[in-house]
């Protein structure tokens, strides 16, 4: 095991694999009981997961934005995530570091017989995306899972939880047909939830909020949308003309909450004519 003054571990020469070794080494100087740090050592699976998370969602936000400068940090980020869960797998003596890349190498070759075996490659990306969940699907039957929403992570964030639900259940035929039954659907949650505004408690009125979401993941299904991806953007476009109304309301000699809805009303439209996106 290196030690904090192993002159491997301030090497920044070397391929890709020397420089994941001497993370992994890196991982267990912080996690030796008796010279490591403190706060490394007191973390657990559970305690890292929402990092895990974040790192994640950093990466997704770095592209989204196309800060291309920022994403070779953000994808370090997350690669200490997975050095860090294996560290600690190690310790309990569950898998290591190499148990975990062996996994995926041995994935990912098996579920490209069309690159790595003797099947053809004359295939579209949507006829592979089908071998793809046969393959998935087998592997699931091999773990013993005997439902069909058995596996759909518990931790994805909601909507794109929602849609993997959605999606495995489309695909033994419940589903709705069109578009339009998707819509139809959506104008009865929204009666629904309206009707427990009026009339139910805070736990109906969360439930029929919560069925409405459901439902418009479901449409962005069938329009072929991200509903993750579609939100982020939204998240994106509020922020930049919320920013819009700052800026204005500063040039005018004030901060938002000495404003009123009107006034911010109006810069937003302002925003949406002069095209912030």
């Amino acid at each position: 095991m290196a030690k904090p003054d192993d002159p491997m571990l301030f090497d920044e020469a070397g391929d890709a694999g020397a420089q994941m070794r001497r993370l992994a080494a890196i991982m267990d100087c912080l996690r030796d009981p008796e010279t490591g740090c403190p706060w490394d050592l007191e973390q657990d699976f559970a305690s890292i997961v929402p990092y895990t998370i974040e790192e994640a969602h950093e990466v997704a936000d770095a592209i989204e934005r196309g800060a291309w400068d920022e994403l070779e940090s953000e994808l370090g980020d997350l690669a200490l995530q997975v050095v860090f869960h294996a560290r600690m797998a190690a310790e309990k003596e569950l898998f290591d570091l190499a148990g975990v890349l062996r996994a995926i190498n041995a994935k990912m070759i098996s579920r490209h017989p069309h690159v790595f075996g003797d099947e053809s490659r004359d295939k579209s990306a949507a006829e592979q995306t089908v071998d793809w969940e046969k393959i998935k699907a087998a592997e699931r039957a091999g773990r013993a899972e005997r439902g069909v929403l058995d596996g759909v992570a518990l931790g994805l964030p909601a909507l794109s939880r929602a849609l993997k639900l959605q999606n495995r259940a489309a695909r033994v035929g419940f589903d709705w047909p069109s578009t339009a039954e998707v819509i139809d659907k959506i104008a009865e949650e929204a009666r629904e939830l309206n009707e427990a505004r009026d009339s139910l408690g805070p736990e109906e009125i969360a439930e029929e909020y919560g069925d409405l979401l459901f439902v418009m993941v479901n449409l962005g299904r069938h329009l072929g949308l991200d509903p993750e991806a579609c939100l982020r953007a939204a998240n994106g476009k509020f922020t930049r003309r919320f920013n819009y109304i700052e800026d204005e309301l500063k040039a005018r000699g004030k901060a938002p909450a000495e404003s009123d809805l009107a006034e911010m009303d109006a810069l937003w439209n302002a925003a949406k004519a002069q095209g912030v996106k």
